[in-house]
């Protein structure tokens, strides 16, 4: 409201004293007043106000006063005209944009998710040792972690003893969880892994039962009966069928699960100094620093210039192998980093049943690229369990009513 009372220069209005004794000299007193200083409607008006000067100094002061007051009411009119169209306007402006970014992160999650899976059963078929393969991975997300600090595109964290030994407990979980992935991955079809990997929610409910003390609703427990039931026909019926590939894929889920139970019982106070994207940044890091002995240890050096020449003399591709195993581990961080900052946009129902979603994209994918032939009891099972995956999703969304007395 400032602005809305004009002065004059003190020359012009040395003579022009109230009798008021009003040190500040206007032309209309009343509205020096905050008290009395009144809101503005549509058309510019200030109401509660008089405009009509009262003043000892004759008709030259009235019609001064009429004409401050006009002014005040034009100056009122633009305020109003200029800024009400922001104010109306910038709401719907900045959802619509949230809505537009947050649409575009699920579809870069969605979209590296898929290339991984094909480029890194690509990968798994022509170099069987998922253990080097994966200790790659995780070194090129260290590779680029390391450069994002580096050119401070995200701040670092400073970590303390009490919070490393809270996240070290996490990182040889996540490590786990990735590698039985990739060995299921090496085994059997894309599809298949991710269709078992669906049982993800019914080791969730277990865990935070057995570990937690939550106990499950009726509602979440009859969501889960249609996940194992899907995963059951899924499995039975699955050309590419294999115990190895089977129970690797189940005990990735039980591996993810209980990182998913630390975090809940460990990591209590972690959350005050680190956010989503560095919390996964630094279990990236430990999980390479604890793969790479392993991955020598198990599975030798497979990677030396000799090696590779004699693997080219039985026609594989070292050039294809190099392309394919860089743009695997660029994919492999890139989604996990995208999926972590939607986390940070999102509620965690929200981003379980966008988990579910690109479950089903992927599946669907693989299936039509490497043309893999299912039959109508594989499909009814898949269908089942993500339809299960999704009737989870929607019941974690639902909050207990509270007990009235």
């Amino acid at each position: 409201m400032q602005g809305f009372a004009l002065s004059l220069s003190p020359s012009s209005t040395s003579f022009l004293k109230p009798f008021n004794k009003i040190t500040n000299p206007r032309f209309c007193p009343t509205l020096t007043t905050p008290s009395l200083i009144k809101p503005v409607d549509h058309h510019g008006v200030v109401h509660g106000v008089s405009c009509v000067g009262t003043s000892h100094f004759g008709s030259f002061t009235r019609i001064s006063s009429s004409f401050v007051c006009l002014s005040q009411r034009f100056d009122s009119l633009k305020v109003r005209a200029t800024s009400d169209p922001e104010s109306v306007d910038e709401a719907p402006k900045s959802k619509a944009l949230r809505i537009l970014q947050l649409g575009g992160m699920f579809a870069l999650w969605y979209i590296l998710n898929v290339y991984f899976n094909i480029f890194n059963k690509q990968l798994l078929k022509a170099y069987p040792y998922p253990t080097t393969i994966t200790a790659f991975q995780f070194g090129c997300g260290t590779l680029m972690i390391i450069l994002m600090w580096t050119f401070n595109l995200h701040a670092h964290p400073k970590l303390t003893r009490s919070q490393f030994a809270a996240i070290f407990p996490l990182a040889v979980a996540h490590t786990m969880g990735n590698l039985l992935t990739n060995i299921s991955l090496g085994k059997v079809n894309v599809s298949f892994t991710h269709t078992i990997k669906a049982m993800e929610p019914f080791f969730t409910v277990l865990f935070a039962s057995l570990f937690l003390g939550e106990k499950p609703s009726f509602w979440i427990v009859s969501s889960l009966l249609p996940i194992v039931v899907g995963v059951a026909l899924a499995s039975f019926t699955d050309a590419s069928f294999n115990w190895t590939g089977f129970c690797s894929a189940m005990a990735s889920n039980v591996t993810n699960q209980s990182r998913n139970v630390l975090s809940k019982k460990f990591m209590v106070r972690i959350e005050e100094t680190l956010d989503n994207v560095n919390l996964f940044s630094v279990i990236t890091i430990l999980s390479f620093i604890l793969l790479v002995p392993a991955a020598i240890f198990l599975e030798g050096i497979k990677f030396t210039p000799s090696y590779l020449q004699s693997a080219a003399s039985q026609g594989l591709n070292i050039r294809e192998l190099c392309l394919k195993s860089l743009l695997t581990g660029l994919c492999f961080h890139s989604y996990q980093q995208v999926s972590y900052m939607i986390l940070q946009m999102v509620s965690p129902v929200t981003h379980s049943v966008g988990n579910c979603a690109k479950r089903v994209v992927v599946i669907v994918s693989s299936v039509i690229f490497f043309r893999i032939p299912v039959s109508p009891i594989n499909t009814l099972g898949t269908a089942l369990a993500l339809a299960g995956v999704f009737l989870y999703s929607r019941v974690k969304r639902m909050k207990p009513k509270p007990n009235t007395a």
